[in-house]
Protein backbone atom coordinates (compact mmCIF):
# COMPACT_ATOMS: atom_id res chain seq x y z
CA UNK A 1 0.00 0.00 0.00
CA UNK A 2 1.39 3.51 -1.06
CA UNK A 3 1.01 6.01 1.52
CA UNK A 4 1.56 10.18 1.32
CA UNK A 5 1.28 13.29 2.91
CA UNK A 6 -1.67 14.81 2.23
CA UNK A 7 -1.33 17.92 -0.19
CA UNK A 8 -3.98 20.12 2.05
CA UNK A 9 -2.26 19.80 5.14
CA UNK A 10 -1.37 23.22 6.65
CA UNK A 11 0.58 23.36 10.08
CA UNK A 12 0.30 26.38 12.61
CA UNK A 13 0.89 27.41 16.88
CA UNK A 14 -2.08 27.48 18.54
CA UNK A 15 -0.89 28.79 21.75
CA UNK A 16 1.73 26.00 23.25
CA UNK A 17 0.87 23.43 20.76
CA UNK A 18 2.05 22.63 17.39
CA UNK A 19 -1.19 21.85 15.29
CA UNK A 20 -1.28 19.92 12.39
CA UNK A 21 -4.75 20.58 10.26
CA UNK A 22 -6.18 19.01 7.16
CA UNK A 23 -8.10 21.94 5.47
CA UNK A 24 -9.99 19.57 3.20
CA UNK A 25 -11.57 17.86 5.96
CA UNK A 26 -11.69 20.87 7.99
CA UNK A 27 -9.62 18.23 11.07
CA UNK A 28 -7.18 19.28 13.56
CA UNK A 29 -5.20 18.01 15.30
CA UNK A 30 -2.07 18.56 17.92
CA UNK A 31 1.21 17.03 16.98
CA UNK A 32 4.55 15.86 18.82
CA UNK A 33 8.01 16.47 17.26
CA UNK A 34 8.16 13.08 15.22
CA UNK A 35 4.73 13.12 14.10
CA UNK A 36 6.15 16.04 12.11
CA UNK A 37 9.02 14.22 11.16
CA UNK A 38 6.83 11.52 9.59
CA UNK A 39 4.73 13.69 7.48
CA UNK A 40 7.84 15.31 6.25
CA UNK A 41 9.34 12.27 4.81
CA UNK A 42 6.19 10.83 3.56
CA UNK A 43 5.63 13.79 0.56
CA UNK A 44 6.29 11.56 -2.25
CA UNK A 45 4.47 7.63 -2.45
CA UNK A 46 5.87 5.19 -0.65
CA UNK A 47 5.38 1.80 0.18
CA UNK A 48 4.28 1.63 4.01
CA UNK A 49 6.43 -1.48 4.22
CA UNK A 50 9.59 0.74 3.26
CA UNK A 51 8.40 4.04 5.83
CA UNK A 52 10.66 2.01 8.66
CA UNK A 53 13.78 1.73 6.90
CA UNK A 54 13.42 5.74 6.73
CA UNK A 55 13.67 5.57 10.69
CA UNK A 56 16.17 2.73 11.34
CA UNK A 57 16.61 3.80 14.84
CA UNK A 58 12.53 3.45 15.77
CA UNK A 59 10.73 -0.02 16.37
CA UNK A 60 9.40 -0.61 12.90
CA UNK A 61 5.94 -1.77 15.12
CA UNK A 62 5.63 1.75 16.38
CA UNK A 63 6.40 3.31 13.14
CA UNK A 64 3.38 1.51 11.16
CA UNK A 65 1.05 2.24 13.98
CA UNK A 66 1.73 6.02 13.59
CA UNK A 67 1.01 5.80 10.06
CA UNK A 68 -1.85 3.98 9.99
CA UNK A 69 -2.85 6.70 13.05
CA UNK A 70 -1.92 9.30 10.85
CA UNK A 71 -4.02 7.96 7.72
CA UNK A 72 -6.97 7.64 9.65
CA UNK A 73 -6.57 11.15 10.87
CA UNK A 74 -6.93 11.82 7.12
CA UNK A 75 -3.16 13.86 7.06
CA UNK A 76 -1.94 10.74 5.47
CA UNK A 77 -3.79 9.29 2.05
CA UNK A 78 -3.04 5.80 0.92
CA UNK A 79 -3.11 4.68 -3.09
CA UNK A 80 -6.30 2.78 -2.49
CA UNK A 81 -8.90 5.31 -0.70
CA UNK A 82 -11.53 7.26 -2.55
CA UNK A 83 -9.55 10.61 -1.02
CA UNK A 84 -6.26 10.15 -2.90
CA UNK A 85 -7.74 11.36 -6.54
CA UNK A 86 -9.34 14.41 -4.81
CA UNK A 87 -6.28 15.19 -3.00
CA UNK A 88 -4.98 15.33 -6.06
CA UNK A 89 -7.38 17.56 -7.80
CA UNK A 90 -6.68 19.92 -5.23
CA UNK A 91 -3.53 20.87 -6.72
CA UNK A 92 -4.49 20.59 -9.86
CA UNK A 93 -7.44 22.22 -10.10
CA UNK A 94 -6.27 25.47 -8.26
CA UNK A 95 -2.56 26.06 -9.56
CA UNK A 96 -2.43 29.77 -9.32
CA UNK A 97 -3.96 30.70 -6.03
CA UNK A 98 -2.11 28.94 -3.62
CA UNK A 99 -2.33 27.21 -0.55
CA UNK A 100 -4.20 30.61 1.09
CA UNK A 101 -7.02 30.46 -1.12
CA UNK A 102 -7.69 26.61 -1.04
CA UNK A 103 -7.44 26.78 2.88
CA UNK A 104 -9.86 30.01 2.70
CA UNK A 105 -12.00 28.15 -0.20
CA UNK A 106 -12.35 24.93 1.68
CA UNK A 107 -12.50 26.03 5.71
CA UNK A 108 -15.59 27.91 5.19
CA UNK A 109 -17.03 24.98 3.35
CA UNK A 110 -19.81 22.80 5.02
CA UNK A 111 -19.45 25.32 8.63
CA UNK A 112 -21.87 23.61 11.57
CA UNK A 113 -24.41 26.14 12.04
CA UNK A 114 -25.94 26.26 15.41
CA UNK A 115 -29.32 26.04 15.59
CA UNK A 116 -31.62 29.50 16.84
CA UNK A 117 -32.68 28.62 20.76
CA UNK A 118 -33.35 30.51 24.00
CA UNK A 119 -29.51 29.05 25.23
CA UNK A 120 -27.26 30.06 22.40
CA UNK A 121 -28.96 33.31 22.28
CA UNK A 122 -28.34 33.71 25.99
CA UNK A 123 -24.92 32.64 25.19
CA UNK A 124 -24.36 35.48 22.48
CA UNK A 125 -25.94 38.43 24.08
CA UNK A 126 -23.81 37.64 27.63
CA UNK A 127 -22.23 40.97 27.70
CA UNK A 128 -22.78 44.46 25.84
CA UNK A 129 -23.88 44.34 22.46
CA UNK A 130 -21.86 46.00 19.64
CA UNK A 131 -22.54 49.19 18.14
CA UNK A 132 -25.04 49.48 15.44
CA UNK A 133 -22.74 51.86 13.63
CA UNK A 134 -18.57 53.38 14.17
CA UNK A 135 -18.47 56.73 15.47
CA UNK A 136 -16.00 59.11 15.95
CA UNK A 137 -17.39 61.49 18.65
CA UNK A 138 -14.91 64.11 18.51
CA UNK A 139 -14.65 64.29 15.03
CA UNK A 140 -16.09 67.47 13.63
CA UNK A 141 -18.99 66.92 11.55
CA UNK A 142 -20.95 68.02 8.21
CA UNK A 143 -24.52 67.20 8.67
CA UNK A 144 -25.98 65.96 5.43
CA UNK A 145 -29.49 67.10 3.88
CA UNK A 146 -32.27 64.75 4.32
CA UNK A 147 -34.14 65.83 1.45
CA UNK A 148 -36.05 63.29 -1.27
CA UNK A 149 -33.55 62.10 -4.28
CA UNK A 150 -34.17 63.67 -7.50
CA UNK A 151 -36.54 61.71 -10.11
CA UNK A 152 -34.40 58.51 -10.46
CA UNK A 153 -36.41 57.13 -13.29
CA UNK A 154 -37.82 53.24 -13.60
CA UNK A 155 -35.70 50.58 -12.23
CA UNK A 156 -35.35 48.96 -15.41
CA UNK A 157 -33.93 52.33 -16.64
CA UNK A 158 -31.61 51.70 -13.86
CA UNK A 159 -30.75 47.60 -14.10
CA UNK A 160 -30.22 48.18 -17.89
CA UNK A 161 -28.27 51.22 -17.96
CA UNK A 162 -25.73 50.35 -15.23
CA UNK A 163 -22.06 50.02 -16.50
CA UNK A 164 -18.61 50.73 -14.80
CA UNK A 165 -17.34 53.84 -15.89
CA UNK A 166 -13.45 54.83 -15.76
CA UNK A 167 -13.58 58.23 -16.65
CA UNK A 168 -15.12 61.13 -14.97
CA UNK A 169 -15.92 64.60 -16.03
CA UNK A 170 -14.19 67.54 -13.88
CA UNK A 171 -17.64 68.93 -12.78
CA UNK A 172 -18.34 68.56 -9.20
CA UNK A 173 -21.05 66.12 -7.80
CA UNK A 174 -24.27 68.38 -5.98
CA UNK A 175 -24.36 67.85 -2.28
CA UNK A 176 -28.18 66.69 -3.12
CA UNK A 177 -26.68 63.83 -5.42
CA UNK A 178 -24.09 62.72 -3.05
CA UNK A 179 -25.93 62.77 0.07
CA UNK A 180 -28.96 60.93 -1.78
CA UNK A 181 -26.57 58.55 -2.45
CA UNK A 182 -24.43 57.80 0.58
CA UNK A 183 -28.31 57.53 2.46
CA UNK A 184 -29.82 55.17 0.08
CA UNK A 185 -26.65 52.90 0.23
CA UNK A 186 -25.14 53.06 3.72
CA UNK A 187 -28.33 54.50 5.87
CA UNK A 188 -30.81 52.95 7.42
CA UNK A 189 -34.16 52.21 5.82
CA UNK A 190 -35.53 51.12 8.92
CA UNK A 191 -34.78 49.98 12.63
CA UNK A 192 -36.21 46.29 13.80
CA UNK A 193 -36.59 45.22 17.50
CA UNK A 194 -34.48 42.08 17.69
CA UNK A 195 -35.30 40.83 21.00
CA UNK A 196 -32.29 39.65 22.83
CA UNK A 197 -29.92 41.21 20.02
CA UNK A 198 -31.40 44.56 20.86
CA UNK A 199 -32.18 47.08 18.29
CA UNK A 200 -30.67 46.40 14.25
CA UNK A 201 -30.36 48.67 11.56
CA UNK A 202 -32.14 47.58 8.16
CA UNK A 203 -30.47 48.85 5.13
CA UNK A 204 -31.80 48.46 1.58
CA UNK A 205 -28.97 45.97 0.81
CA UNK A 206 -29.61 42.64 2.47
CA UNK A 207 -27.05 41.89 5.18
CA UNK A 208 -26.70 38.34 7.40
CA UNK A 209 -28.13 38.83 10.57
CA UNK A 210 -28.74 42.89 9.92
CA UNK A 211 -25.18 43.16 11.73
CA UNK A 212 -24.22 45.52 9.12
CA UNK A 213 -20.30 45.31 9.87
CA UNK A 214 -19.56 47.05 6.91
CA UNK A 215 -18.75 50.48 7.36
CA UNK A 216 -18.16 53.34 4.91
CA UNK A 217 -15.53 55.64 4.26
CA UNK A 218 -15.27 58.49 1.75
CA UNK A 219 -12.46 60.87 0.43
CA UNK A 220 -13.69 63.69 -1.71
CA UNK A 221 -12.30 66.15 -4.14
CA UNK A 222 -15.02 67.32 -5.84
CA UNK A 223 -18.67 66.93 -4.05
CA UNK A 224 -19.84 70.73 -3.30
CA UNK A 225 -20.22 72.25 -0.38
CA UNK A 226 -17.70 69.34 1.47
CA UNK A 227 -14.22 70.17 1.92
CA UNK A 228 -11.78 68.15 0.46
CA UNK A 229 -10.87 65.65 2.55
CA UNK A 230 -11.32 61.83 4.34
CA UNK A 231 -14.44 61.29 6.23
CA UNK A 232 -15.91 58.71 8.05
CA UNK A 233 -20.13 58.20 7.06
CA UNK A 234 -22.38 57.92 10.29
CA UNK A 235 -25.10 56.45 9.03
CA UNK A 236 -27.20 57.33 12.54
CA UNK A 237 -26.62 60.61 11.81
CA UNK A 238 -26.39 60.72 8.11
CA UNK A 239 -23.27 62.96 8.43
CA UNK A 240 -19.69 62.89 7.41
CA UNK A 241 -17.08 62.88 10.45
CA UNK A 242 -14.22 64.96 9.22
CA UNK A 243 -10.89 62.50 9.84
CA UNK A 244 -8.40 64.29 8.39
CA UNK A 245 -6.89 66.38 4.94
CA UNK A 246 -6.31 64.24 1.74
CA UNK A 247 -5.45 66.25 -1.61
CA UNK A 248 -2.60 64.12 -3.23
CA UNK A 249 -4.88 62.03 -5.38
CA UNK A 250 -2.40 60.46 -7.43
CA UNK A 251 -1.10 58.90 -4.10
CA UNK A 252 -4.38 57.51 -4.15
CA UNK A 253 -4.67 56.22 -7.78
CA UNK A 254 -1.67 54.79 -6.52
CA UNK A 255 -2.79 52.81 -3.91
CA UNK A 256 -5.59 51.30 -6.70
CA UNK A 257 -2.92 50.67 -8.83
CA UNK A 258 -3.53 53.80 -10.70
CA UNK A 259 -6.58 53.04 -12.08
CA UNK A 260 -8.74 56.00 -13.85
CA UNK A 261 -11.76 54.81 -12.20
CA UNK A 262 -10.14 55.96 -8.51
CA UNK A 263 -7.82 58.43 -10.21
CA UNK A 264 -10.19 60.57 -12.02
CA UNK A 265 -13.30 60.11 -9.45
CA UNK A 266 -14.46 63.16 -7.32
CA UNK A 267 -15.06 60.84 -4.38
CA UNK A 268 -13.80 57.41 -3.46
CA UNK A 269 -15.79 55.30 -0.88
CA UNK A 270 -13.58 52.64 1.15
CA UNK A 271 -15.53 49.75 2.63
CA UNK A 272 -14.46 48.46 5.81
CA UNK A 273 -15.36 45.27 7.66
CA UNK A 274 -15.99 45.74 11.81
CA UNK A 275 -15.33 42.09 12.42
CA UNK A 276 -16.93 42.28 15.85
CA UNK A 277 -19.79 43.17 14.99
CA UNK A 278 -20.47 40.21 12.46
CA UNK A 279 -18.74 37.62 15.15
CA UNK A 280 -20.73 38.85 17.52
CA UNK A 281 -23.76 36.93 16.36
CA UNK A 282 -21.84 34.29 13.77
CA UNK A 283 -19.16 32.61 15.65
CA UNK A 284 -18.47 29.61 12.29
CA UNK A 285 -15.50 30.44 10.04
CA UNK A 286 -18.44 30.11 7.29
CA UNK A 287 -19.70 34.04 8.38
CA UNK A 288 -16.49 35.14 6.68
CA UNK A 289 -17.92 34.64 3.14
CA UNK A 290 -21.03 36.16 4.04
CA UNK A 291 -18.95 39.38 5.24
CA UNK A 292 -17.52 38.99 1.58
CA UNK A 293 -21.50 38.90 0.09
CA UNK A 294 -22.43 41.68 2.46
CA UNK A 295 -19.68 43.94 1.22
CA UNK A 296 -21.20 42.61 -2.80
CA UNK A 297 -24.76 43.35 -1.86
CA UNK A 298 -23.90 46.97 -1.14
CA UNK A 299 -21.37 47.51 -4.09
CA UNK A 300 -24.05 46.54 -6.96
CA UNK A 301 -26.56 49.09 -4.78
CA UNK A 302 -24.31 51.80 -4.88
CA UNK A 303 -23.79 51.06 -8.72
CA UNK A 304 -27.60 50.43 -9.07
CA UNK A 305 -27.84 53.79 -7.11
CA UNK A 306 -25.53 55.95 -8.61
CA UNK A 307 -27.29 55.18 -11.90
CA UNK A 308 -30.54 55.95 -11.03
CA UNK A 309 -28.80 59.65 -9.59
CA UNK A 310 -27.51 60.25 -12.90
CA UNK A 311 -23.68 59.38 -11.77
CA UNK A 312 -21.08 56.77 -13.13
CA UNK A 313 -19.75 53.84 -11.14
CA UNK A 314 -17.04 52.18 -10.56
CA UNK A 315 -16.21 49.39 -7.86
CA UNK A 316 -12.71 47.48 -7.23
CA UNK A 317 -11.40 44.94 -5.39
CA UNK A 318 -7.15 45.65 -6.63
CA UNK A 319 -6.24 48.23 -4.03
CA UNK A 320 -3.35 48.05 -1.42
CA UNK A 321 -4.57 46.94 1.65
CA UNK A 322 -2.11 48.47 4.36
CA UNK A 323 -1.93 52.01 2.49
CA UNK A 324 -5.43 52.06 2.72
CA UNK A 325 -5.96 51.37 6.19
CA UNK A 326 -3.43 53.59 7.33
CA UNK A 327 -4.77 56.38 5.39
CA UNK A 328 -8.42 55.98 6.70
CA UNK A 329 -7.12 55.07 9.95
CA UNK A 330 -7.96 51.48 10.84
CA UNK A 331 -5.77 48.51 11.85
CA UNK A 332 -6.61 46.22 9.25
CA UNK A 333 -7.41 43.54 12.54
CA UNK A 334 -10.41 44.63 14.01
CA UNK A 335 -11.39 46.56 10.99
CA UNK A 336 -9.91 45.59 7.44
CA UNK A 337 -10.72 47.15 4.18
CA UNK A 338 -12.61 45.24 2.16
CA UNK A 339 -14.31 47.19 -1.60
CA UNK A 340 -13.25 50.32 -3.63
CA UNK A 341 -15.82 52.37 -4.86
CA UNK A 342 -16.56 55.72 -6.92
CA UNK A 343 -18.46 57.87 -8.57
CA UNK A 344 -18.81 61.08 -10.66
CA UNK A 345 -20.32 62.64 -14.18
CA UNK A 346 -19.23 59.54 -16.49
CA UNK A 347 -17.38 60.72 -19.88
CA UNK A 348 -20.34 59.86 -22.42
CA UNK A 349 -18.99 57.37 -25.21
CA UNK A 350 -19.76 58.11 -28.49
CA UNK A 351 -20.85 54.50 -29.26
CA UNK A 352 -24.70 54.90 -27.36
CA UNK A 353 -25.99 51.61 -26.39
CA UNK A 354 -29.26 50.49 -28.31
CA UNK A 355 -32.28 48.75 -26.10
CA UNK A 356 -33.08 46.91 -29.16
CA UNK A 357 -29.47 44.63 -28.07
CA UNK A 358 -30.74 44.41 -24.93
CA UNK A 359 -30.86 40.42 -23.59
CA UNK A 360 -34.77 40.36 -22.52
CA UNK A 361 -34.93 41.51 -26.76
CA UNK A 362 -32.15 39.15 -27.88
CA UNK A 363 -33.79 35.96 -26.52
CA UNK A 364 -36.74 36.15 -28.94
CA UNK A 365 -34.26 35.84 -31.45
CA UNK A 366 -32.47 32.51 -30.47
CA UNK A 367 -32.96 29.40 -32.77
CA UNK A 368 -32.12 26.15 -30.79
CA UNK A 369 -30.97 23.60 -33.47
Amino acid sequence: MLVRRAKSVVCHWSDRAFVVENYRTCRAYEMDAFAVTLLDALTEWTERAKVCDLFPDHDPDSIGKAVDQLRDCGLLVSGDCSDAEQDVRIGEAWPAWGAAARYLHFATRNTPFIQDTLEVRAGIVDGALPALSKSYPDAPRIPLPRRPPPDTGSFADALYGRRTHRAFTDEPVSLARFSSLMAMVFGPAAFIDADVFGTVMQRTSACGGSRHEIEAYVITRRVRDVPPGIYHYQAIEHSLEWLGHHEDWAQLAGMAVDQSGIGEAPFVVVLTAVLERIQFKYRDVGAYRVMLMNAGHLGQTFAMTATALGLGPFQTGAFADEELERLIGVDGVAETVLYLLSAGHPVRSPVQHDRRFMPSAALGQVRLS
